[in-house]
This record gives structure tokens, C-alpha cells and sequence, in this order.
């Protein structure tokens, strides 16, 4: 488990003051604050950038860092770091997303609503449709082709909470509405083929009396028909 402990174990930066700037990281030995300003006025040019070391032991007894601490990022940034500093990881936060995905799919429903409101790292895994896909599939001996379909349309955890007389209900109007689409498509086709053919047809037998001549200057020959009001 030691190996999941990366450095540093905490890291945040933040703005305190309106011209003060603050960093705060906790190693596996130290906690490290460090402070600046960024401001256009001349006595502020003159602050100098700061920086304060202290092992996780001194820390815990430095009440003024830990008031600052508080100030700047808040109590429960302070309540953790402090935490960390006695040595309680948090372990399972440490895991990547796919190893908790695999853990998190065992457990039961109620488990994983509360779970998803522990941090926002969890809210947005167990909402995730990465996990719900797996749920789904592991509850249910076959997830058929229809179903994986329409998950992509309601999402993995609709899936999951609706009674499968619902999802009977879905389908068969997705399947309607597939065939209602394919109906039109072919009819479509049918339209443009015909169309085809009556232009195909036209070109291959011209209007009588209509000759093809040379053209001149991109102006086509003209087909002249007879005058029914001319008479020789």
C-alpha cells in the first residue's frame, strides 16, 4: 500500500489577501508553505516571496501556521492535511479510476449512492456510465444487442433502474422508429432510381425533329419546331 503514497500527498495553491498568494503541499515528511505577492503598488514590490519547512510533528503543534492554513484554504483543508500528518491516508482515493471501478461494481446500490457522496471524485465515478455499463452487465446474465443500443441513447444507469416492461416498451418503439426511417430511406431510393431512369430514358431518345448541332461560344443550337400558324 506504501507504494500508492505519491509525493507530495496533498498539494493546493490560493489567493488570501488581494495582492497574497499561498501554496501549501504535505510530503510523507513535511509540510511546505509558501507565500507571495503579485501587486502594481511600490510597497509591494518590495515583499519578498517566503517560504516555511516544517516536519509533520511540528506542524501539528504550530497553531499560527495552522490558523493561516485555515484562513486561506479552509477548515476542512486544514482538518485533512493534519490528518495526513498522523499518518491517515486516504488509500482509496489514491487508486486510479479503472481499479475503483472494479471495486465500486460489487457493491450494493445503496453503497454506491453513498459512496458518490462522499467527494466530488466519487460523485462523478458513481454517476459515471462507465460504471453503470459494468453494473448492468454484472447483475444480468446477457445484455443483448437492443439493450447495449438504447443505453446509448438513455444512458447505462436508466437501463439499470427501469422494470423491463419499460425497456420492452423502449425498444419496440426504437425498433419502430428504425423501421419507420428505413421505410423512408428505401422509398427514397426508389424516387431517385426512377428519376434516373426517366432522365437515362430521355437522353437516349430525343425530341424528334430536334438535331444536335455544333455549338458556338458555349450557346447551344436552339431545337426549332414547326410554326403550327406558318403555312408555305
Amino acid at each position: 500500500m506504501a507504494s500508492l503514497l505519491t509525493e507530495p500527498l496533498f498539494e493546493t495553491s490560493g489567493r488570501g489577501h488581494p495582492s497574497s498568494f499561498y501554496h501549501f503541499a504535505v510530503t510523507k515528511s513535511e509540510v511546505i508553505w509558501r507565500w507571495w505577492k503579485i501587486s502594481p503598488r511600490v510597497v509591494d514590490r518590495l515583499s519578498k516571496p517566503g517560504e516555511l519547512k516544517e516536519p509533520h510533528r511540528d506542524f501539528l503543534d504550530d497553531r499560527m501556521l495552522q490558523r493561516e492554513v485555515s484562513m486561506v484554504f479552509g477548515q476542512g483543508i486544514l482538518e485533512y492535511t493534519m490528518s495526513l500528518c498522523q499518518g491517515h491516508y486516504d488509500y482509496l482515493e489514491r487508486l486510479s479510476d479503472t481499479l475503483l471501478l472494479r471495486i465500486v461494481k460489487h457493491l450494493e446500490i445503496e453503497d454506491i449512492g453513498q459512496l458518490g457522496r462522499t467527494s466530488r471524485r466519487f460523485h462523478k465515478l458513481c454517476g459515471s456510465e462507465e460504471l453503470w455499463e459494468q453494473v448492468v452487465q454484472q447483475r444480468f446474465s446477457t445484455v443483448s444487442a437492443e439493450v447495449a443500443s438504447l443505453a446509448l441513447d438513455v444512458g447505462w444507469r436508466s437501463i439499470f433502474f427501469t422494470s423491463k416492461l419499460q425497456l420492452q416498451k423502449l425498444i419496440n418503439r426504437k425498433r419502430l422508429k428504425k423501421a419507420k426511417k428505413r421505410q423512408a430511406r428505401q422509398v427514397s431510393d426508389t424516387d431517385a432510381k426512377a428519376e434516373q431512369s426517366h432522365d437515362d430514358t430521355s437522353e437516349a431518345n430525343p425530341t424528334p425533329g430536334c438535331a444536335a448541332g455544333p455549338h458556338f461560344g458555349g450557346i447551344p443550337d436552339l431545337c426549332l419546331g414547326t410554326d403550327p400558324g406558318y403555312s408555305h
